[in-house]
């Protein structure tokens, strides 16, 4: 009986195989193929590839990929992605039917990756089966919501002269060797504890700064939430141009699952000028400056991808600081016009502030947020517009005082309170600042209490009254954090502690 058994299990399972062979059917499906007639400089001209979308991924030889980009009559112009001296003319070319991707998803935070999605950081591969396109259209105006919650940068001159809010575009423009990299990287640094992710794009840098910039969001912590894409300046042009695209895609899968993203593209001159070159290359008709016709849509088509999604679709953002590098502080270039007019403001610093000792050299005329207000608490709008009206006018003085002429006293206290002002907006680098603490500082500034302090002992009058109200006033503190406006009890409160914190302070070193 136990072989009839067996036997019967056996022709069960014969029987099966026998249909699923005869069932089985391979489907045919036509693979787009074609010729490389050219190739140098990171582009290859193809010939019989008929059947190509523009973005779609191409695989040549030896596993190199490429992307179309220029759809002829005759040929099809691609870009390649890696090392073009693997290919050589007459090796065929397939396209693969999907566009270019790059892995998304949480396996991401904490590494650096290129624009594919490869690792860079000897950390092992990157565990996902996610992949988004890296080109993919923006949401649509009705799927957005209001940009109103701020995104706090711990930066005082920011905070509370050019508020940014989540879902913001807001460009860092100025010349090279101003701060503009700082700044950004102190503002990922303050997303410590915001709950917010961040994604830095680090475009045809040198890869000492970029391993410069990793060591720092290492020994800061912030690695722990953000995510490095690296198209350093000796990688193909075609990946500097692909990687805020990538980036961007990265940082869409946090905020269409209702996480806060930031991201920084460091920086799109650089980008520009690959995209230049790349067309060049492909024989596209250059226009000024030799980029071509498209160049603003370059840039606007990435940038309208950020933004602030309502409560219905999760209710993530994406909030972008691209960064612009200016000659000569000229902001009426080609490529500076093109992203003022994309952003909803900028921050401008100055190299002659820089060089003059002011850290973070922030021109407060040039710079704007055009979220404004809508981007700050409360309490922050009630010290942020004074100090805007009195640094205002004392930027008028202070061109004024130049022709040397006699000052009246009220001239002269101006003057005096602005230069404390301006004092108070210095800040170190990688040293964030809590929001409660910045209006602390700023009610101080604006309301006289600093007027009899010395010029040159601000910073330590900052550093030690704030360790006063940490170690003694938290209450004030909490206050400000819950209530998040200028009561009268909070500001009889802080009245308090300042006069309490001056009866110890020295003003003289």
């Amino acid at each position: 009986m136990e072989l009839s058994a067996d036997r019967l299990n056996l022709d069960d399972v014969a029987n099966t195989l026998r249909q699923q062979v005869e069932s089985f059917r391979f489907p045919l499906r036509p693979v787009a193929m074609g010729t490389v007639t050219e190739v140098g400089d990171g582009i290859a001209h193809i010939s019989g590839l008929t059947d190509v979308m523009v973005g779609e991924m191409l695989e040549f030889q030896d596993e190199v990929l490429g992307m179309a980009l220029n759809l002829e009559q005759d040929n099809v112009g691609a870009i390649i992605l890696s090392d073009h001296r693997r290919i050589v003319e007459g090796s065929t070319v397939r396209a693969l039917g999907r566009l270019v991707s790059t892995p998304v998803g949480s396996a991401l935070i904490g590494r650096v990756v290129n624009p594919l999605g490869q690792p860079l950081d000897e950390q092992g591969p990157i565990r996902t089966n996610h992949f988004r396109p890296v080109e993919r259209m923006a949401a649509r105006v009705i799927d957005r919501a209001p940009v109103n919650v701020p995104l706090q940068t711990g930066i005082k001159a920011i905070d509370a002269l050019v508020p940014i809010g989540r879902g913001q575009r807001e460009l860092i423009i100025g010349d090279r060797q101003t701060g503009k990299t700082t700044l950004a990287i102190d503002t990922i640094l303050n997303q410590r504890n915001e709950d917010v992710l961040c994604v830095y794009v680090a475009i045809g840098q040198r890869l000492s700064s970029v391993a410069q910039t990793v060591n720092t969001l290492q020994r800061y912590g912030a690695m722990e939430y953000t995510t490095v894409v690296v198209a350093e300046a000796s990688a193909p042009a075609a990946l500097q141009y692909i990687a805020p695209y990538a980036g961007c895609a990265m940082a869409e899968e946090f905020m269409e699952n209702g996480r806060d993203a930031l991201i920084i593209y460091d920086d799109l001159t650089k980008h520009a000028w690959a995209y230049r070159q790349l067309s060049l290359l492909l024989r596209r008709p250059p226009g000024r400056e030799a980029f071509p016709g498209d160049i603003f849509y370059l840039h606007a088509r990435l940038l309208e991808r950020a933004g602030r999604l309502k409560e219905s679709l999760k209710g993530g953002s994406l909030t972008a600081l691209p960064i612009i590098e200016t000659q000569m502080g000229d902001m009426a270039a080609y490529i500076p016009t093109n992203v003022i007019s994309i952003t909803d403001g900028q921050i401008y610093l100055e190299e002659e502030a820089f060089h003059a000792g002011i850290r973070p050299a922030v021109n407060a005329g040039l710079s704007v947020s055009r979220v404004g207000g809508a981007a700050q608490s409360r309490a922050m709008k009630a010290v942020a517009g004074q100090l805007r009206l009195e640094m205002a006018q004392f930027r008028e003085l202070a061109a004024f005082a130049q022709f040397g002429t006699e000052l009246d006293r009220t001239t002269q206290a101006a003057l005096e309170r602005g230069m404390r002002l301006r004092e108070a907006l210095k800040q170190m680098p990688h040293k964030p600042i809590a929001v409660e603490d910045q209006v602390a500082i700023f009610y101080a500034a604006t309301h006289g209490h600093l007027d009899d302090i010395p010029v040159e002992r601000i910073a330590a009058f900052e550093e030690q009254f704030l360790a006063f109200l940490h170690e003694r006033r938290q209450a004030v503190r909490n206050a400000i954090t819950i209530q998040r406006e200028l009561a009268p009890a909070i500001q009889q409160a802080l009245d308090d502690a300042i006069t309490d914190f001056k009866r110890t302070f020295s003003a003289s070193e």
